[in-house]
């Protein structure tokens, strides 16, 4: 069929996401230990937060966030199916974004009453839009292409262009991560608020490099 290429497209994708997921969920914890190990007082706290990380990775997590990637996949071929239009994103974004966010993994974590919430809840609605927005580009990819990394290739040409899309990405999610610095109290977690943001800050700085790293090795 004609729009066969949507269909190959969305599962490359669709695999690509999940992957990285996993690679989070297991930095994240990594990261944790690392912290925890690193405070001679963290042995009070450390089989309390081992269990809620694990519990929250195992099922809140996984599941949440694999509902978000099977939002923002539909999303973007709704839209594109849709003519692609600014007004089709806006009304899909509307749509969709509440039950986005129902299952974002940071906004669930924190205090919906709290003061920073409205603007965190703000920034992730910029995420979700930019998420759409690169899905269409990948989904509309018509070459013939055989992984992830050549439709890479084939939806952003060169790989400034690549960089850039993807720096917007990191640069909301810097912005998230900035506020709950800012003031803690917005985490709604039991113990280790601080613990957790360390651990969130040093996840997302290597992320980023990974990222980057891997747009060099798909583009060189």
């Amino acid at each position: 069929m004609a729009m066969d290429y949507i269909e190959r497209n969305y599962h490359l994708v669709q695999e690509r996401m999940i992957e990285q997921m996993e690679e989070s969920l297991k930095l994240g914890r990594e990261l944790i230990d690392t912290e925890l190990d690193a405070g001679w007082l963290n042995f009070v706290v450390k089989p309390i937060l081992k269990a809620f990380y694990d519990y929250w990775t195992q099922h809140e997590a996984r599941v949440g966030t694999l509902k978000q990637i099977e939002i923002t996949l539909e999303s973007g071929k709704e839209l594109l199916l849709n003519g692609n239009s600014e007004e089709g994103l806006l009304r899909i974004v509307d749509k969709n974004f509440p039950i986005y966010l129902k299952y974002d993994q940071t906004t669930y974590q924190c205090d919906k009453k709290h003061k920073n919430y409205v603007e965190l809840e703000s920034i992730t609605k910029k995420t979700f839009i930019n998420y759409v927005r690169k899905v269409v580009a990948f989904l509309q990819v018509e070459e013939e292409v055989n992984d992830y990394g050549d439709l890479c290739r084939s939806a952003f040409k060169n790989k400034d262009y690549a960089k850039e899309t993807l720096m917007k990405q990191l640069e909301y999610t810097d912005k998230s991560i900035s506020l709950i610095e800012k003031d803690p109290s917005i985490l709604s977690v039991p113990v280790g608020k601080r613990i957790i943001i360390k651990a969130l800050r040093k996840g997302f700085e290597q992320t980023r490099k990974d990222f980057i790293k891997s747009i060099n090795e798909t583009y060189d």
